[in-house]
């Protein structure tokens, strides 16, 4: 078939007419240029794969520029066909379509991609140096005429971005299926990912990115704010009942994701010193009231911490520059630093994730683009006196912790095998624990509680108050010290001011939590009390995600490596009629290191939706306990035997015998004496 005849063959297809040349806002932040090691055969594979989008009437304007960009920014990102406006999400009325949900996609991919949510919007790029929305802008441009189309009996495929196109199906079954960055076995590993996804081939839509869920720094606060706080509880003897008043965290990386740390430090109560060496993103959480103050050395920084500490008084501090140079000045010093971690994107160490120290922001990416080779050993380097910084600060008290962002693995990486357990190998784990380890495992995943979301569609502060209230009923502030904590963040959520973006909320809830919230706002969208929602959750949660390096870092069973749970996850979702099911390869920690499993659910009011919620959402979160209470997380067991038992009638999860270790001892003892 010739191109003409193809085109005849689509409805739904991009105009042939070329889109006046965008200008860019110089006040925006671009992402550096990716590493781009293709063959000639794969640069032109790149370039054919970019123009399959567009009809051939367009071909020729496009063929040289498609290709300056993947010279220049190592991706074709087909920046001429972005929307001319800055995008942001607007009311669900605003958008045009077919059925209720296609509308709320709408609704949150502009979101993900608004200037002050995303991280490079220019380049689709919401979070974490590399989570996209989509590859390119025509993809995006394609994905709204698809969602402007779709009826509720469709389904539209979306794969790494490229929407594959729509398909019959039924009101019960999902509207959108997602993957993103899925590869054989053989080639899951980040240099054949980079190379993969240069052509055109592959998208990294991180956690929340690629399944358009990802609602600004709120959506991890909620989880730091329970890390730091359970930190103060298990390490510091803070009480129960307690804050984090007269104590200090220390920390690194206020992007989209660690962003989200000099807020929750002051909402529970501390005093916290996050270290970025890009100032624009300082600007961003500072104007954004997520950063109270701003220190240019790290002698400022602690001036300012030891004042607000003498007084008690809660205090978040962004200090412009490396933190090796504010650990360096710790350990000089002898300044006290009581809780230690880091949220830099150490998934992409390589990619711009990491900056060495001495290094300007700007000399980084300048680095990036024109000396590669001298920014890897830069970046290893640095690594290493990091560690060696975070060793002597342990020795003299302090806790560390990694925060799930591949760090230790970076350090690993950057050849440290004194990180490991073992001094060889990761099998065994790194000398020091990870977040979900010591912390979110324990006290949260293991009884079920986890990033629950929602977004009002409306656009309405006012509607957001009201699913603020509504959920506030619900959850039994007397029942666990965690129900204690999430009532009081739902209560102080709207004076704490969380929301950029649209109007969404983070709340951890447990699976039966989560489904009464749900239906409660279901019922009240059905009543007419408030306009649609979107429910979802972060990736990071108790059944989402198998990662040795972060969800899973706490089975200890030797599972911790496979990815059933996930997959599972998905599949079980779209059985039970999410609105959206997404399957990601990578997460905050890397390709080939996670594989995580997303929903979304659009609360229309309808009867049908209170079916989906019961069946699917304790679903959604059991998954999780069940496979921890498999691995012998005791906990687990506790909440699974409570579970058995409330829905003995219609649900049965497996239980594990557990075998005494004494007893293993001596069987191994015996019959390794006897061969």
């Amino acid at each position: 078939m010739n191109n003409q005849e193809i085109g005849a063959c689509m409805t739904i297809k991009l105009d042939a007419v070329l889109p006046e040349y965008p200008k860019f806002d110089p006040k925006l932040r671009r992402a550096p240029r990716r590493d781009l090691e293709l063959s000639d055969h794969e640069m032109k594979l790149a370039l054919k794969n970019a123009l399959r989008y567009v009809p051939e009437e367009l071909h020729e304007a496009l063929a040289d520029e498609f290709m300056e960009e993947l010279l220049t920014h190592g991706r074709i990102y087909g920046y001429r066909f972005m929307p001319k406006e800055p995008l942001h999400g607007k009311p669900i009325d605003e958008y045009r379509g077919n059925c209720l949900q296609g509308k709320a996609f709408q609704v949150m991919i502009d979101n993900n991609l608004s200037p002050e949510i995303a991280l490079y919007p220019y380049e689709l790029v919401t979070y974490g140096e590399t989570g996209s929305v989509c590859q390119n802008w025509m993809q995006y441009q394609l994905l709204k005429k698809y969602l402007e189309a779709l009826t509720d009996e469709q389904t539209l495929v979306v794969m790494s971005g490229h929407p594959l196109g729509l398909f019959h199906s039924h009101k019960q079954a999902p509207r959108v299926i997602i993957t993103n960055g899925l590869l054989v076995g053989e080639a899951d590993n980040l240099k054949d990912w980079t190379r993969i996804t240069a052509m055109g081939c592959s998208s990294y839509g991180q956690m929340t990115a690629g399944g358009w869920m990802y609602i600004g720094p709120q959506g991890i606060v909620h989880g730091t704010f329970n890390t730091i706080l359970n930190a103060g509880r298990k390490f510091l003897g803070v009480p129960a009942d307690g804050d984090l008043a007269g104590h200090l965290f220390v920390t690194s990386g206020l992007g989209g994701m660690s962003g989200a740390q000099p807020k929750a430090v002051e909402i529970a109560g501390g005093v916290g010193i996050v270290a970025e060496v890009d100032y624009s993103r300082i600007e961003t959480r500072h104007s954004q009231g997520w950063v109270s103050k701003v220190a240019e050395t790290p002698e400022e920084a602690f001036r300012f911490a030891h004042e607000s500490l003498e007084k008690k008084e809660p205090m978040s501090i962004a200090f412009h520059g490396n933190i090796v140079d504010l650990l360096q000045y710790a350990v000089d010093h002898d300044e006290k630093i009581e809780l230690l971690s880091d949220q830099t994107s150490c998934h992409v160490p390589y990619d711009g994730g990491y900056c060495p120290q001495g290094v300007s922001f700007e000399e980084r990416t300048r680095l990036l683009a024109e000396d590669r080779e001298q920014f890897i050993k830069l970046v290893d380097e640095t690594l290493t006196k990091h560690f060696h910084l975070i060793q002597k600060l342990v020795e003299r008290g302090s806790y560390f912790f990694d925060y799930g962002n591949s760090f230790m693995k970076a350090i690993f990486d950057a050849g440290n095998p004194e990180i490991a357990k073992n001094k060889r190998d990761t099998t065994e784990g790194f000398i020091f624990p990870s977040y979900v380890e010591d912390i979110m495992g324990p006290m949260l995943f293991d009884y079920g509680y986890g990033p629950f979301r929602w977004c009002c569609l409306s656009g309405k502060h006012e509607d957001l108050l009201k699913t603020d209230h509504a959920a506030m009923e619900i959850i039994d502030p007397n029942r666990r010290f965690q129900d204690r904590d999430n009532w009081v963040w739902i209560r102080d959520a709207d004076k704490n001011k969380l929301v950029v973006g649209t109007q969404c909320r983070i709340l951890y809830q447990d699976a039966l939590g989560r489904r009464d919230i749900a239906l409660r706002f279901n019922e009240m969208v059905r009543n007419g009390e408030i306009g649609p929602v979107m429910l979802g959750r972060d990736h990071h949660d108790t059944g989402g995600t198998d990662s040795p390096y972060r969800e899973t870092s706490n089975i200890y069973d030797g599972s911790q490596f496979t990815a059933d749970m996930a997959t599972h996850c998905f599949a079980g979702n779209a059985a039970r009629g999410m609105s959206l099911i997404a399957l990601h390869n990578g997460g905050g920690v890397g390709i080939g290191k996670a594989i995580n499993g997303g929903f979304g659910l659009v609360l229309d009011g309808s009867e049908l939706t209170d079916q989906i919620i019961r069946e699917s959402i304790p679903w959604d979160t059991m998954v999780g306990v069940s496979r921890r209470n498999w691995a012998r997380n005791e906990h687990s067991i506790e909440t699974v035997a409570a579970y058995n038992e409330k829905f003995k009638d219609s649900d049965h999860i497996t239980m594990p015998y557990i075998a005494s270790d004494s007893l293993v001892e001596q069987a191994f003892r015996r019959a390794t004496e006897k061969h």
